[in-house]
């Protein structure tokens, strides 16, 4: 089936602030149930292991943050040193960020920022989670180069990867966990927009940076995408 792009509600800028927030809590049980950051935290532990300072982390288009604010959670409980800032271009989502890491007891660092018009802060590794499907293919290359380019050793990108279990998933389960008409729609609007991973292998083709990018499947209807500098690829 052929990539349909269609605008989100949630990225209106028009969007009203309580449906944006009702929403962004919707869109955190959603991550909670289907574990959208799983596939990051052990490399991440392990590149934090092989350090002697904090590790840093810069989390793109954050929303809510809490794929970020659950790793520093976990970070803590492992004797880890995780040091974040979560970033994303909206100011109502990065107050819930604040609250959110707030009533978790993390320290998060925030930024409001246009990851289309301004590059990301320099980091050892780059997170992006639920983001490439809002994008024209020109704009997931622009932003896996600009994560590629600010990360000292990796960038790993959660997503959803297309299909009709994807789309028979979105038409389900938001409707089990919120009662948010936005993510009832945008869920729909997200699988159809979704990459293949055929689309991403070859969107990656040519974005090195001195490093390699990977590829693989993930449960449910998802893929991880990585990067690693070619000097910290473990062989």
């Amino acid at each position: 089936m052929p990539r349909v792009l269609v605008g989100e509600l949630m990225d209106d800028p028009r969007l009203d602030p309580v449906e944006h927030a009702r929403a962004l809590r919707g869109l955190a049980r959603l991550n909670a149930l289907s574990r959208a950051g799983a596939g990051f935290y052990q490399p991440l532990a392990g590149l934090s292991r092989s350090l002697d300072r904090p590790l840093t982390i810069v989390d793109i288009a954050t929303g809510s943050a809490d794929v970020p604010v659950a790793l520093l959670r976990r970070a803590r409980r492992d004797g880890l040193r995780f040091e974040v800032t979560a970033c994303d271009n909206s100011p109502v989502a990065l107050e819930h960020a604040r609250a959110r890491a707030r009533a978790a007891g993390v320290e998060l660092a925030t930024r409001q920022l246009d990851i289309l018009e301004h590059d990301p802060p320099a980091a050892d590794a780059m997170l992006c989670s639920l983001f490439l499907h809002h994008l024209s293919d020109g704009d997931v290359r622009l932003v896996l180069g600009k994560l590629a380019a600010a990360a000292r050793s990796l960038v790993l990108v959660s997503d959803l990867r297309r299909g009709a279990w994807g789309n028979l998933l979105a038409a389900a389960v938001p409707r089990l966990v919120t009662r948010s008409r936005v993510v009832h729609v945008d869920a729909l609007r997200s699988a159809r927009a979704a990459l293949s991973m055929g689309e991403v292998r070859s969107l990656t083709r040519g974005i090195e940076h001195g490093g390699r990018w990977t590829a693989g499947a993930a449960f449910p209807a998802r893929m991880l995408i990585a990067w690693h500098r070619s000097d910290t690829t473990p062989s």
